[in-house]
């Protein structure tokens, strides 16, 4: 599993915050190594996916049970379906998108929703357990939508993140808010590198910036994340060329034993485009053979005014009491949600890599950090309010 997505919380019923799964960056040597450490033995390759099929055991195939409720959007109170699933919050798809104004359409044949406005298109196909997203053509990953009797449900956080809408719970009134996010005026291309052979394949994604009013600062961003990845491909193809060759010896020792071919797959989100500021990461997962791969997450967060990049510090306001907080905060919400952690957590790193979200700053853990592979990375949003 590589992302898993923060509950909100479903009003009828009582609710227990969920653990919020994303990572902070392990170092460079330090991931490397825990790469060749699951390259032992093996197994078959694990794409880079969302939670779809741990959560298609948790479903059953049971039926869910839908209800209308009441949202605020923008401030007005709409009755919307929802439906609790297994604790994660789903929305009927049309019905939702009609009060938000965004368009939906369907393709019969090919069995794929579509969903456009705000400057963006998700695309993604009504497949048994389907956690595959295409987000302007970027592929992205999350729970995956439900069809019951002809109507689609499709988790509530998940979609209005992709589209834009900021997302809260109001726990005086017990309603969830969303609201449309004033968004700097950026777009985004998709840029491909990629490479395949019988031994070897490799795709990573990532974005090139257009629509900033300085020219200077639109190419220093560009050029520094088209760099970063390339940099980054560079160091990985190194692993991989030696697991292939490593494979392929082993092979050949053992006819009877076939290995997949290595693999790296990168795609990036942008995660918060609000306040001259840009925040966004590049998840790269590698599997050089064995059970599984390894997923690195890299963040980046930008002031758009001088292209420079922003330390956790300066995006906690300064406040000189910032890693206390967020100990703090992580602790609170790892305890509220019974995350079982494989040893005690005690301290961010001052450095701590994170990302922006609408609502706050994330801390995230790496796989194998301090929680077992099977929870991929869980995340810790704090509030902004929470630095000032």
């Amino acid at each position: 599993m590589n992302d898993k997505y923060e509950r909100i919380p479903f009003i009828p019923s009582e609710h227990k915050e969920k653990s919020k799964k994303k990572s902070g960056r392990r170092s460079r040597k330090g991931l490397l190594a825990l790469m060749l450490a699951v390259a032992v033995g093996g197994g078959t390759s694990l794409t880079l996916q969302g939670p779809s099929e741990a959560y298609a055991a948790i479903l059953g195939g049971e039926r869910i049970t839908v209800a209308s409720h009441p949202l605020l959007i923008d401030g007005v109170r709409k009755m919307v379906p929802t439906a609790n699933v297994k604790g994660d919050t789903y929305i009927g798809l049309r019905s939702l998108n009609d009060e938000l104004g965004l368009e939906t359409s369907y393709d019969a044949g090919n069995q794929a929703v579509t969903v456009s406005g705000r400057g963006r298109m998700l695309k993604f196909e009504l497949k048994e357990y389907n956690s595959a997203y295409l987000l302007n053509d970027q592929l992205i990953y999350g729970l995956p939508p439900i069809v019951q009797e002809d109507k689609t449900y499709v988790p509530l956080r998940f979609l209005l993140e992709s589209v834009g809408y900021g997302i809260s719970y109001d726990a005086a009134l017990g309603m969830v808010g969303i609201e449309s996010i004033q968004e700097n005026p950026l777009t985004y291309q998709t840029v491909q590198i990629a490479e395949s052979s019988t031994e070897l394949s490799l795709k990573v994604s990532y974005p090139q910036i257009s629509g900033l009013a300085d020219d200077g600062i639109q190419q220093k961003l560009n050029t520094f994340l088209k760099k970063e990845v390339e940099s980054h491909v560079l160091a990985s193809k190194v692993l991989m060329d030696k697991a292939a060759a490593d494979n392929k010896q082993a092979e050949a020792d053992n006819p009877k034993f076939k290995i997949p071919p290595v693999s790296l797959d990168g795609v990036y989100k942008i995660t918060y485009n609000e306040q001259k500021r840009l925040s966004l990461y590049i998840d790269y997962y590698i599997y050089l053979g064995g059970a599984h791969g390894i997923t690195e997450r890299v963040p980046y967060t930008f002031d758009l005014t001088t292209g420079k990049l922003l330390t956790l510090q300066e995006v906690a306001g300064g406040n000189a009491n910032y890693v206390s907080i967020i100990n703090n905060e992580i602790i609170r919400q790892y305890t509220n949600t019974g995350l079982s952690l494989l040893e005690p957590f005690k301290t961010i790193e001052p450095d701590r890599p994170y990302f922006l979200k609408h609502n706050g700053v994330v801390i995230y853990f790496n796989p194998y950090e301090y929680t077992a592979y099977a929870f991929g990375m869980p995340e810790f949003e704090i509030p902004y309010a929470a630095f000032r």
